[in-house]
């Protein structure tokens, strides 16, 4: 058992959101196959079809997709909330908004449907700046999760893009606007795939999101880059299949580790498989869990590893601009 955010898990791994829906028989087979924290697909303000077909490639190293956060709405969700209140799992309900208005609409929502905690995405496109992702600009970062811990009463965790020039600054942001965690990262790139005998892209977008064991040193840099910059716990996502991938991300800084590929890969009991390889793993370095967290970082960084494995900081700055 770990503690995170004050809430019980049977084990230090997470379902990536966006993986497997949001239907609650399928996510609760998810926690019985070994996942400790089960994260729903994220939730938008109003329906949203995604892009087209094709919208997922296997490249044999990782994944690309431009699936395009397809949803029905927060509010068109009764049969989904109502299977999802008779949980017996902990529930981390992901959401997004393209602006600070929006992301504070489902927060609010979603708040009131009992979720163990909520995840905000800030590499939406955010109106507000033009198209600019929330997650690269540290103002409109701070802003959404200011805005969006004033109106729930559930733990805050901000989902960070590997896109930042600097991330550590952006979760900092986060962390000084109330967040109670980070979880980075999400896909990598855009990059882009071509059909050399078409003449053309494959994704019907064009341009997708990288995932996969291809993206696992971007990942590791980028929780390692913010395990130095904050003192809340960091779910660490990316690339990890295996449990040495899970000690790896927990050296790096990682509290909890994510997966998402991962299922695509080993199937649903990937995260039994992973939780004894690392159990495994420990057993055979004579050491726990707890002192591997951090273990990259031996007098490298003012943060204490212990103070990551709980809450935030329990005081909230306003944000730029007050309240939207």
């Amino acid at each position: 058992m770990v503690t995170f955010l004050g809430i019980e898990l049977k084990t230090p791994l997470v379902l990536a959101s966006g993986i497997l829906g949001n239907n609650a028989g399928i996510l609760s087979r998810v926690h019985g196959a070994g996942c400790g924290l089960v994260t729903m697909k994220s939730i938008g303000p109003a329906r949203r079809d995604g892009h087209n077909n094709p919208t997922v490639i296997d490249l044999g190293c990782g994944m690309i997709n431009a699936v395009g956060l397809p949803t029905p709405g927060y509010n068109n969700m009764d049969a989904e909330w109502q299977a999802l209140s008779d949980r017996d799992f902990p529930l981390n309900a992901s959401i997004y908004g393209g602006s600070v208005t929006e992301f504070v609409e489902v927060a609010r929502f979603v708040s009131d449907q009992g979720p163990d905690c909520i995840e905000i995405n800030i590499s939406c496109p955010n109106s507000d700046h033009h198209g600019m992702l929330f997650g690269v600009d540290e103002k409109a970062a701070h802003a959404v999760t200011a805005a969006v811990k004033r109106v729930i009463d559930v733990p805050l965790i901000a989902k960070l893009t590997p896109a930042a020039p600097d991330i550590g600054r952006i979760a900092k942001a986060c962390e000084d606007a109330g967040a109670d965690a980070i979880c980075a990262i999400n896909t990598a790139g855009p990059g882009m795939v071509i059909d050399i005998e078409a003449k053309m892209p494959v994704l019907a977008f064009k341009k997708g999101g990288l995932s996969g064991p291809m993206i696992k040193p971007i990942a590791v840099r980028c929780v390692y880059d913010i395990f130095r910059a904050v003192s809340i716990p960091i779910i660490g996502l990316g690339g990890v299949t295996t449990g040495e991938d899970a000690v790896e991300m927990l050296m790096a800084g990682a509290t909890l580790v994510g997966m998402g590929s991962a299922v695509r890969y080993r199937g649903i009991q990937v995260f039994d498989m992973v939780n004894q390889e690392l159990n495994d793993w420990l057993a055979a370095h004579h050491t726990t869990l707890d002192n591997i967290i951090g273990a990259a970082h031996p007098g490298d960084s003012g943060a204490d590893p212990e103070n990551k494995k709980q809450a935030g900081p329990d005081t909230i700055p306003a944000p730029p601009g007050g309240t939207p």
